[in-house]
């Protein structure tokens, strides 16, 4: 090779027929024939007319003396990186065409660093249509309607149509209604309103337990309102990136105020609006960014400006202050648990395209479903329509409405066989829990009991008052607190032994006898005094900022009556189960072989119960009803009010 030839290379292929080219030899060989021979130009048994020098490769020719047998074994086209020196009238290019004698082109070959080059343009133009593929697909979700939208409020707006909701449709609630449809009445006829001076409020907090119709009560306003409504979960607010939030806020208050008179409805506020300054967020915690701007735009209104905010959260305590003030949140509204006569309501708006037997008492149902909201009531109509269609019948009868009950407070039934010896102590363990509530006047009626395992429960039984209960006397949560230590009390008297089974009864009565203490001052050593404990959690806002506002001492106290309490409970309950044997061993032997008692079974073998005959025929079991498991009342009690804890008993799985 000359000394004078350049460092660049170049690849030159040649084809059985002599055809040469440079860069695309493999691509432009294989359009030949494979049966052609390579010319005699070439000498037999020689090598290429190419010289091989380092990182060169040179493919030999098929050899011209070569028989036609062997010929298959020898390549047919060969392949060479030659120097960049072969040019159009060079030497080395004259001395090719005298030897090949054949036309042949010269092109360039690709370098390394161009094959990776290609490769990489390849790869980010891939990654950059799958990243606006991903934007196309999330835009709605991330609030904008172009790509980078992040800061378009996600808010949508109600359009009115044939399944709109109105105030008719929302059962009971009278006092809410009456407080909502004055904001309806003031966008319909601003007039009357500002001839008394009046001003809207340009707040609604709407407070009240999961499930009681805060959402609802929203989609009424906006079918009734007849003007602009918007509305958003306050968790949409935050997503991916900092500073999102406090723009939504932003948009969603600028949208509203260009066509007002609006309303914008924020559902579970609780979500970023929390107490500031507690917690482990910090000062720039994205969630208070978003609470300074809607503090901001709440109290940024120009008088012209007609945008109500109404909001919802079943957790009024743990919002800021701030956000609670007159001039934001000017009217609060409670949505409690509905009363008898608003759950009759009720169960007739929800079984309006239910066909139902003539056997269906909604009074009966009502005085069942004590203490239940209506999204429970609602999944109760459902579970019973669904347990009829299951047997082809044309409608829904009271057998129905027992099962469902019995499905949503108990749990479905499981199929599967305990041991004998489980079965006993489960049987004597509820039965300790009936016997107690049966004896003791100031408990609930004990409605059901049942050894069939449900759900987590190995047993239950269950109690109801007779009537909606606002409050419970010191008697009443004492009277509690036997019935839920019944079960443990009698499992020791009949097998002189403690189970674990038990766990979940002394928690609960443990909660309750240190509320009694702490919170009630039903503590004669401590007198008339509350005490924070700190029950809450850290995480939901409040108690991070909170200091104990009581000595080591006074703990010491709080402990001591907690255990004084129910240590005498305990005593009391052994005595009356004692003086009882007879009667816990009926009902106990009665439960393992029926497995399931309602109020009537009960009072077959334990006679009338300590509460009074009046009550009882208000609430007592209609006549000629057979008593029957399938079509028994069971039920829950839930008093609100005070934050007792519910009088249904299980014994759990050990």
């Amino acid at each position: 090779m000359p000394a004078e030839m350049p460092a660049k290379r170049q690849q030159l292929n040649a084809d059985a027929d002599g055809n040469v080219n440079a860069g695309e030899g493999p691509q432009n060989a294989s359009e030949q024939t494979a049966g052609e021979q390579v010319p005699e130009a070439v000498p037999s048994g020689s090598s290429s007319s190419t010289p091989e020098t380092a990182g060169e490769k040179t493919s030999d020719a098929v050899p011209q003396n070569a028989e036609r047998s062997e010929r298959k074994r020898y390549p047919k086209r060969f392949s060479t990186t030659l120097p960049s020196l072969l040019e159009a009238g060079g030497e080395l290019d004259k001395k090719i065409r005298e030897r090949v004698g054949k036309k042949y082109e010269v092109k360039e070959a690709l370098r390394v660093a161009e094959y990776v080059m290609l490769g990489v343009s390849i790869l980010v133009l891939f990654m950059m249509v799958s990243f606006w593929m991903h934007f196309r697909k999330t835009r709605e979700e991330l609030g904008g309607g172009q790509m980078f939208g992040f800061g378009k409020s996600p808010a949508k707006r109600f359009q009115g149509g044939e399944d709109s909701v109105t105030f008719a449709d929302v059962a009971g609630l009278k006092s809410v209604k009456e407080d909502i449809s004055e904001i309806v009445d003031f966008l319909q006829n601003p007039k009357k309103f500002e001839k008394l001076g009046a001003r809207i409020p340009k707040g609604v907090l709407m407070c009240g337990p999961p499930g009681t119709g805060k959402t609802l009560l929203a989609r009424a306003i906006a079918g009734e309102a007849g003007v602009p409504f918007y509305s958003i979960n306050a968790s949409e607010f935050i997503q991916l990136f900092v500073g999102v939030g406090a723009s939504r806020v932003r948009d969603m208050f600028d949208v509203a105020r260009n066509n007002a008179p609006s309303i914008l409805f924020i559902d579970e506020i609780d979500s970023v609006g929390r107490e500031r300054g507690a917690g482990t967020g910090g000062g720039n915690d994205e969630r208070e960014q978003t609470l300074n701007q809607i503090l901001s735009e709440m109290d940024g209104f120009s008088t012209k400006d007609v945008v109500i905010v109404i909001a919802a959260t079943n957790r009024p305590d743990v919002l800021d202050p701030a956000l609670l003030r007159p001039g934001r949140f000017d009217r609060h509204v409670t949505v409690d648990r509905p009363v008898q006569k608003d759950r009759i309501q009720l169960f007739q708006v929800h079984t309006k395209k239910v066909p139902l037997n003539k056997d269906v008492d909604f009074d009966r149902l009502a005085a069942m479903t004590t203490g239940l909201t209506g999204a429970d009531i609602r999944n109760i109509v459902n579970e019973a329509a669904l347990w009829a269609c299951r047997f082809d019948r044309e409608n829904v009868s009271m057998s129905d409405f027992y099962y469902a009950i019995d499905k949503i407070l108990m749990g479905a039934k499981r199929e599967e066989v305990i041991s004998a010896k489980d079965k006993e102590k489960t049987s004597y363990h509820e039965a300790g829990h009936a016997l107690v509530g049966w004896l003791i006047p100031e408990c609930d009626r004990v409605r059901k009991v049942s050894v069939i395992p449900r759900g987590r429960a190995l047993g239950v039984t269950w109690s109801m008052p007779d009537e909606d209960r606002m409050m419970y006397s010191q008697e009443e949560i004492l009277a509690k607190l036997k019935m839920m230590l019944g079960g443990r009390e009698a499992e020791k008297l009949v097998f002189n032994e403690l189970n674990a089974g038990a766990a979940n009864d002394l928690e609960r009565a443990t909660g309750l006898a240190h509320k009694m203490v702490a919170a009630w001052g039903m503590s004669s050593r401590l007198g008339p005094v509350a005490f924070k404990t700190g029950d809450e959690h850290p995480f939901l806002g409040r108690e991070l900022a909170r200091i104990r506002n009581f000595s080591e001492k006074t703990a010491q106290v709080i402990d001591e009556e907690v255990m004084r309490i129910l240590n005498e409970t305990s005593l009391q309950v052994q005595t009356l189960l004692t003086e009882n044997r007879n009667l816990l061993d009926a009902l106990a032997q009665a439960l393992m072989i029926r497995e399931e008692l309602d109020e009537k079974q009960i009072e077959d073998i334990l006679g009338p119960s300590a509460h009074s005959r009046e009550n009882d025929q208000e609430e007592g079991t209609p006549t000629g009803e057979t008593g029957d498991a399938a079509e028994s009342a069971a039920t829950e009690t839930s008093s609100e009010t005070v934050d007792l804890p519910e009088t249904e008993t299980e014994r759990p799985e050990e």
